[in-house]
């Protein structure tokens, strides 16, 4: 199955992007498939209100990231960033962990699927791979809606890199964080050595990922890897959903603005960013929701953001 990850996007699977049609009739249709929630093999999806539930689901394997998983992961949030009456997105993990990480029995495959008589086309192939895996877990950065990640049990391995791409991250108090890579002989290579840095102090950062310890409940709360703690994993549910619905609450364009220029920052200087919001309110600040929003506030009523 990893074959799969070897064509990669230009094979024109569900995870290819597409580029919009001019054809109005075209382009009707892709709302229309936007809009329908994908059925994916490993990942359950709800939508109501402006809020799509993103569940990883395989409880029976601690919801471990297998071959099927990291291409369900692109269609889910390739379809939440393009559906419109997504606002926000909620990833959460079915049963008692969020997530066990990569499914090591794919790992043990991937020696097999990159196999060539030439070892420089081996590693090529592998490098595809893994570019691949990254693009995966990316696309959950790159959609326009913010994602907030309800995690319990469990999240190790690749589920730091999982939920590194996330806007927020909120936890049960019986949550344990551990970069697991280092324990299996490997170099974490999806994202965790990139974006952790960025949430927690460097430091902290570099002791997770030499040591692969644990870090508990009351130590991610501390470090700043997760926004608020909750009691148990039904109230942690129950309290990002009522973050989330806030969010979905405000204007989707502000809000997507909001996300863009955020990400673009953390890589650019103090001036790009400037740069570009400038550009970006240039186009999109004189909007409906503009007016929606003054309107609101003069009637003194809670407003009413399209799609």
């Amino acid at each position: 199955m990893l074959q799969r990850c070897l064509r990669g996007r230009a094979s024109g699977s569900p995870g290819a992007k597409v580029l919009p049609s001019n054809d109005p009739i075209l382009q009707e249709n892709d709302l229309i498939t936007a809009t329908v929630i994908p059925r994916l093999t490993t990942i359950a999806i709800e939508l109501q209100d402006g809020l799509a539930e993103v569940r990883l689901n395989r409880p029976e394997r601690s919801n471990a990231i297998n071959e099927a998983m990291w291409q369900d992961l692109r269609n889910a949030f390739s379809w939440a960033d393009a559906a419109p009456e997504v606002r926000v997105v909620v990833l959460a993990g079915a049963g008692g962990n969020f997530c066990a990480g990569i499914d090591l029995s794919m790992l043990a495959s991937v020696g097999r699927a990159v196999a060539h008589a030439d070892p420089a086309r081996s590693h090529e192939a592998l490098r595809r791979v893994i570019l691949d895996l990254q693009d995966c877990l990316a696309s959950i950065e790159r959609c326009r809606k913010p994602v907030l990640a309800a995690i319990q049990g469990a999240c190790i391995g690749g589920a730091i890199d999982l939920v590194s791409c996330c806007d927020m991250r909120y936890a049960a108090a019986d949550v344990q964080f551990s970069v697991r890579e280092i324990d299996v002989g490997m170099t974490a290579d999806v994202g965790t050595l990139q974006r952790l840095p960025r949430l927690v102090a460097d430091g902290i950062a570099r002791e997770m990922a030499y040591t692969g310890r644990n870090v508990d409940a009351f130590e991610a709360k501390l470090i700043g890897l997760v926004n608020q703690l909750f009691e148990t994993p039904e109230i942690l549910l129950e309290g990002v959903r009522a973050i989330a619905r806030t969010i979905a609450a405000k204007s989707p364009l502000a809000i997507r603005g909001t996300k863009e220029m955020l990400n673009y920052g953390r890589d650019h200087s103090v001036a790009d960013g400037l740069n570009h919001v400038a550009t970006w309110n240039a186009a999109m600040l004189i909007s409906a929701d503009l007016d929606e929003a003054m309107a609101a506030l003069h009637e003194k009523r809670p407003p009413r953001f399209g799609d």
